[in-house]
């Protein structure tokens, strides 16, 4: 039974043009806090570099999701950031998979203001794909974005992943798609944010992603997000102590069904600006 629902979600994730088995899903929803100058958090920077230029603080990050409640898609992240003198530094690794499949991508990123309106970001990433009595294939790949201080509440970026669709290994055809967004977020108050994200991948339609996000004196988060591609929602609540925070996450497909992840950050230290 097992093996067939195996079947199903791999079935179901080809025919919607998805993303990799280990592209967390509730990590979207996150990364919209990119177009937020209020409400960032070291997983806004994976969804668009150049959010890394507005973390104040070195932060730590781990997210885990059982995707679709198989232990066979479930899926891990790292996320640290580190603000310096000379620009802001990020770090991510991403683990999804079993013994016989699994993805592994390590990611390190860069980021710096230009100025009071326009951020910048760039990441190199090297990814794997092993399967048991095969070769590893693997690749190196960029992704890099800009994000536009509009107003003080109102912020707007672009964000492109791999732009020259590098293939995974020498002698294989098979290549990562090219990816392009265009994200726009509004600080509507100081407690509460809401945004949206166009994404376009290659051969696939476009995904229309969602948040909107609300916190109680930075002590509690409600967040609620959506998404096009596979008529997919999620929702969370939050709890912060001191310098920890805590979220769990619900994520609910039309055909799959409900699934958890959890999310857990960190402040180590906070740097004046």
């Amino acid at each position: 039974m097992k093996a067939i629902k195996l079947l199903l979600i791999l079935f179901i994730l080809n025919s919607s043009h998805a993303q990799m088995l280990h592209y967390p899903q509730s990590i979207p929803y996150s990364g919209i806090t990119s177009y937020s100058s209020r409400q960032q958090d070291v997983f806004s920077f994976p969804a668009n570099q150049a959010a890394l230029a507005g973390i104040s603080s070195t932060s730590l990050g781990i997210f885990a999701e059982r995707k679709f409640m198989v232990s066979e898609t479930s899926i891990y992240s790292f996320a640290a950031s580190m603000p310096t003198s000379l620009g802001n530094f990020g770090f991510q690794f991403n683990y999804g998979g079993f013994k016989n499949y699994h993805e592994n991508r390590v990611g390190m990123a860069y980021a710096r203001r230009l100025g009071n309106k326009t951020d910048m970001g760039i990441q190199f990433n090297y990814s794997s794909y092993r399967i048991p009595s095969y070769p590893m294939a693997s690749v190196i790949n960029v992704e890099a974005g800009l994000i536009f201080h509009l107003t003080e509440q109102l912020n707007a970026g672009l964000h492109v992943y791999n732009p020259i669709g590098v293939k995974l290994g020498k002698g294989l055809s098979e290549k990562l798609s090219p990816v392009y967004s265009f994200g726009i977020g509004y600080d509507a108050a100081e407690n509460f944010f809401a945004g949206v994200v166009l994404i376009k991948q290659e051969d696939a339609p476009l995904n229309i992603t969602s948040l909107i996000q609300y916190n109680l004196g930075r002590l509690f988060y409600l967040k609620g997000g959506y998404s096009s591609a596979g008529s997919q929602a999620s929702g969370g609540v939050g709890l912060c102590l001191k310098k920890f925070r805590f979220d769990i996450i619900i994520n609910y497909h039309p055909q799959l069904g409900v699934y958890p992840g959890m999310l857990l950050m960190a402040d180590v230290k906070r740097t004046a600006k």
